[in-house]
């Protein structure tokens, strides 16, 4: 069981990652361009105001609580119900490894297309994870 968790707290560790990367570029970007921390209570608006690639580190932190959440469900679920084996552990962690490439690309040069490529293959890596867990347990 602890061999399928262990690729979830690298993801969790990914997420805190970019929280404290989007901090280290968000806050200095803001003093910089004197923009006050009240503009930032509607984040969408806040946006208009910072630079692209400070708006990229932070659209990056949140799309990893979007699609991973899923991710997190599914591990733990196959965790819970003892079915852990090493094809959902290579899984858990091909995941993990596309997770963080999409990660760096949107992050540092924010090619849309390689970041597209990367969002499609951990979906087919999570669904293969999916659709063989319920297998499992509606057969």
């Amino acid at each position: 069981m602890e061999a399928i968790l262990k690729p979830v707290f690298a993801m969790a560790l990914l997420t805190f990652v970019m929280a404290l990367w989007m901090l280290l570029t968000r806050i200095p970007a803001m003093m910089r361009l004197k923009i006050h921390p009240q503009k930032g209570q509607d984040t969408s608006k806040l946006r208009d105001y910072l630079p692209h690639q400070v708006n990229s580190v932070s659209n990056n932190y949140n799309h990893l609580f979007e699609q991973p959440v899923l991710f997190y469900a599914v591990c733990i679920s196959i965790a819970l119900l003892g079915h852990s084996d090493a094809f959902f552990v290579a899984c858990a962690w091909v995941y993990v490894a596309l997770r963080v490439v999409h990660s760096l690309v949107q992050a540092t040069a924010d090619i849309v297309i390689i970041r597209f490529y990367v969002f499609i293959a951990s979906w087919l890596v999570l669904a293969v994870m999916i659709v063989r867990e319920s297998i499992s347990l509606f057969t």
